[in-house]
């Protein structure tokens, strides 16, 4: 099963840390808070079928040698990564942001608006290399990302829930991403 800390470990902290001019575990609080919104925000979007297409499709033409190897985020194309950001959270993009940042996460808004177009890329990465994965060890031989995506009861819903079911939900994070996610995203909508 995909689980959030799989996901972390691909985030090369100190090198974040570098970029933001912060302290490594500065970068890990702000990576652990946003990783969350951003796999609950994905999620959300799926729920909805046109929202389901359009990740199914960006998913599909997404190249996961990003996350191969190790990842460097002098590679990250911050500027994919904030249309990402914007297309997973919509107008509340500024309202995520905030509330991010001023939850107890221990990272300011400034760091999380830094922190979200960084790690977008590599989400969106990790997942097209798991359901690219999922597809030749457990799918059909044919089937392909976009495939894998579409499927309402498996493929991308497996892995977004695996991740987000991995935050357990009486957690502190998972109560802050209930509380960030349900009022502002309105059950994927976008």
């Amino acid at each position: 099963m995909t689980s959030i800390d799989e996901l972390l470990a691909q985030v090369p902290l100190d090198q974040l840390a570098a970029k933001l001019g912060v302290d490594e575990a500065t970068a890990r609080q702000a990576v652990t808070a946003a990783l969350p919104a951003l796999v609950g925000g994905l999620h959300a979007n799926a729920q909805d079928p046109a929202g389901a297409a359009s990740l199914a499709s960006a998913l599909g033409s997404k190249d996961t040698s990003l996350v191969d190897g190790g990842v460097d985020l002098d590679q990250v194309d911050v500027a994919d990564g904030e249309k990402i950001v914007r297309n997973v959270f919509g107008d509340n993009t500024p309202a995520v942001m905030h509330q991010l940042g001023s939850t107890g996460s221990g990272a300011s808004p400034s760091i999380i608006s830094k922190v979200l177009p960084m790690i977008a890329p590599i989400v969106l990465a990790y997942l097209a290399k798991q359901l690219t994965s999922r597809a030749q060890g457990g799918g059909t031989a044919t089937a392909g990302p976009t495939d894998a995506a579409a499927a309402p009861s498996g493929g991308l819903g497996d892995v977004l829930g695996g991740i987000l079911g991995s935050l357990g939900g009486g957690g502190a994070t998972g109560g802050l991403l209930d509380g960030i996610l349900g009022g502002l995203l309105g059950g994927g909508k976008r």
